[in-house]
């Protein structure tokens, strides 16, 4: 087993007794948080049309976070490349990355993020969006280098900009594409678990070293929720479980507290489609959290484990983070 980073995947949750604003001061104040306890990146993911997630205009966020923040690594988990301009997140990430040097990553990825008629409404073209997204990051790619200053078209800022790009994935069409482009590949496994060991295997055996990354470089976000004991976790843990049956009822209400019974909200079959869907989930004490995340690596061996916490009070999120980080130190010490 190799030794690992921890990062944490940020949605700024919208809790039903909090305001957009608080939930950005408590995604600010967990930056701060987990920063101070050694966690290498703070991404925040692009979503829309979602009451629950207010991290819609991503590179704004990151932003708020990157300048409230001293070196923990801020970016995208991810920006959903089709439905935006190439040029536009080039300016935008170049504008992050001059502001904040070295510390800004741009995570992509293809899917809308949100629902058919809002994706529509975003102006995407599905039908062009497997050959657009390669096409989108190659362009990405010369905007950010130096070369593109003879280009007609120039991103500044962004221009000779370091900003590295990761692809993101749920399934394995794009660990062929980060394999093929030589990038790092982030696979969203808090969601999608069930190609996730496929999808490792094609990007690492498929991988064509590029000059930035002579090596695959592999990051595994799951869900993460710890506590002083296994009860109280699973308990915290209901909150995570409303969020995911609110998903497949197509309810896209604010996260709501720990519920005391699941079973009494939901029914065999949603509870086992939901347990399915978060089969890679942490939920336990430190020795528990410790215990699942060392069969997790011994098992996908990846160089990073990306953390997100549905967790509905926020000093008990914050303390998640604080357990998880003591019990990956137990395994690497």
């Amino acid at each position: 087993m190799k030794t690992f980073e921890i990062s944490v995947l940020d949605l700024a949750p919208v809790k039903q007794d909090k305001t957009i604003h608080e939930t950005f001061n408590d995604s600010l104040d967990l930056a701060r948080a987990v920063e101070k306890l050694n966690y290498k990146r703070f991404w925040l993911a692009e979503h829309h049309n979602m009451a629950s997630i207010a991290s819609s205009a991503t590179s704004v966020l990151i932003g708020f976070i990157a300048n409230g923040t001293e070196k923990i690594r801020v970016g995208s988990g991810g920006v959903m490349l089709p439905n935006h301009s190439s040029l536009v997140i080039a300016e935008q990430f170049g504008t992050l990355e001059s502001l904040f040097p070295g510390r800004i990553d741009l995570g992509v990825g293809r899917a809308p993020g949100t629902d058919g008629l809002t994706a529509k409404a975003l102006g995407r073209n599905p039908m062009i969006i497997n050959e657009q997204f390669p096409q989108q990051i190659r362009e990405l790619q010369q905007y950010f280098s130096a070369d593109n200053a003879e280009s007609a078209v120039r991103a500044i800022p962004g221009e000779g900009c370091d900003v590295p790009i990761y692809v993101l994935g749920s399934s394995t069409d794009s660990a062929w594409l980060a394999a093929k482009m030589g990038l790092p590949y982030a696979f969203a496994g808090h969601f999608a678990p069930e190609m996730m060991s496929f999808a490792f295997e094609i990007y690492r055996e498929n991988y064509k070293p590029s000059e930035r990354f002579p090596e695959p470089y592999v990051i595994a976000c799951v869900n993460g929720i710890a506590a002083k004991n296994d009860e109280e976790a699973q308990k915290l843990a209901t909150t995570l479980y409303q969020a995911f049956l609110n998903i497949i009822r197509n309810d896209r209400k604010p996260y709501a507290p720990p519920a005391d019974d699941m079973d009494d909200l939901w029914n065999p079959m949603e509870k086992a489609g939901i347990l399915q869907k978060l089969r890679y989930s942490f939920i336990g004490s430190q020795e528990t959290i410790s215990r699942q995340i060392e069969n997790f690596q011994q098992h996908f061996n990846v160089d990073e484990i990306m953390i997100t916490s549905h967790i509905y009070d926020h000093q008990e999120r914050k303390k998640s983070y604080e357990i998880i980080r003591n019990a990956v130190d137990s395994i690497l010490k």
